[in-house]
């Protein structure tokens, strides 16, 4: 029986992350393979939850970079979902710092233009600072479905509904 393609899903501290067992159970039952990489500020806000996520995923997150000498701990990407996308990890990203192993996953698979989808999660003050198009305008010109608001802003959505919304943007979803 052949594998089933691998998401890899990068998450930050926004909170939807709070719901991520109930968008990796999602994303199995549709046909993939969930591969969780979490910002470190993530990993904190879900660490009483691990059990459940690691149930979810079908295994425990990635939090932390490798060690010389390991093995990679996820297949490879068939692609990436970034969600959700806090102000600090969007902007990192558009500049090519990898200072943790979320960004250094995002960078690595738009560097291999890997079919991705990033769903930003920030308030609207972040949303009006001058920073925000600019890297919203990068990302889409690198080939990123970034999901928004009609208006282009994040969506802000209550519980699982937002993830529901995120979601329906992967690519080949049933």
């Amino acid at each position: 029986m052949p594998q089933p393609p691998a998401l890899h899903v990068i998450a930050g501290a926004a909170p939807p992350v709070l719901e991520i067992a109930h968008a990796l159970r999602l994303i199995r039952a549709w046909g993939w393979d969930p591969c969780l990489t979490l910002t470190p500020s993530a990993a904190r806000w879900v660490e009483k939850s691990a059990d459940d996520i690691a149930e979810a995923a079908g295994r425990y997150p990635r939090t932390a970079e490798r060690l010389p000498g390991e093995e990679k701990p996820f297949p490879p990407a068939s692609a990436v979902l970034a969600a959700p996308l806090t102000f600090n990890t969007l902007n990192k990203w558009t500049s090519g710092i990898s200072d943790n192993v979320a960004l250094g996953g995002l960078n690595e698979a738009l560097g291999a233009k890997l079919p991705m989808v990033a769903a930003p999660y920030f308030n609207a003050d972040l949303a009006a600072h001058p920073r925000y198009p600019t890297s919203a305008s990068v990302l889409r010109r690198a080939g990123v479905r970034l999901v928004t608001n009609g208006e282009g802003a994040p969506m802000t959505l209550p519980g699982t509904a937002w993830w529901e919304a995120v979601l329906r943007e992967l690519p080949g979803r049933p």
